[in-house]
């Protein structure tokens, strides 16, 4: 009977230091809002008598990520791409105006260009472009159009045009000196 209870007590301290090892040295980071699980776990991997011993609370596991497909524009054969002007400059405009410029280029390559996506560099600037190939030597336009809003003083705003070009982006700029409506 002697043996049991002391058998129980070695059992219940060896739980003990194992919680207080494991759990209880972290209990105030875990109260503190400013420390994040992260910190936790790394706390707690750094007490670890072991790196054999499995962390209790979050298991050891690599998230998953999957791999990256190659954009449309890497795969496919190049061609080239030559702009009349890759910037311009609206000069002096009004908040709430309506801009649009009409950046033209030709194929100077001997494969059709695709261009895959124009994206502008904020919601204020709105690009349309051709969605079918330009045959080689064939000419092309992209509509650009530059809505300021509220937008104050020196702008510059930028699109950039994804095809299968090298390189694969294209930059194109728009510059503005919008001034203030006044009621």
């Amino acid at each position: 009977m002697k043996e049991n209870i002391k058998i129980g007590l070695l059992g219940v301290i060896a739980l003990t230091v194992v919680i207080n090892t494991f759990f209880m040295d972290d209990a105030p980071r875990r109260m503190n809002p400013a420390n994040n699980d992260t910190n936790i776990q790394s706390n707690i991997a750094a007490t670890a008598p072991s790196a054999s011993i499995a962390n209790p609370i979050t298991p050891n596991v690599q998230p998953i990520t999957p791999p990256v497909a190659p954009k449309l524009s890497d795969t496919r054969a190049k061609t080239n791409a030559k702009f009349a002007e890759v910037s311009h400059n609206f000069g002096t405009i009004q908040q709430d105006s309506k801009n649009t410029k009409i950046f033209t280029f030709t194929n100077t390559g001997s494969e059709p260009l695709i261009i895959e996506d124009a994206k502008g560099s904020c919601g204020c600037t709105v690009p349309k472009f051709p969605k079918e190939p330009i045959k080689p030597g064939a000419t092309g336009e992209i509509e650009v159009v530059y809505s300021p809003g509220k937008q104050q003083g020196s702008q510059n705003k930028t699109v950039t045009i994804t095809a299968n070009t090298d390189p694969v982006s294209t930059t194109l700029n728009i510059l503005a000196d919008v001034e203030v409506i006044k009621l």
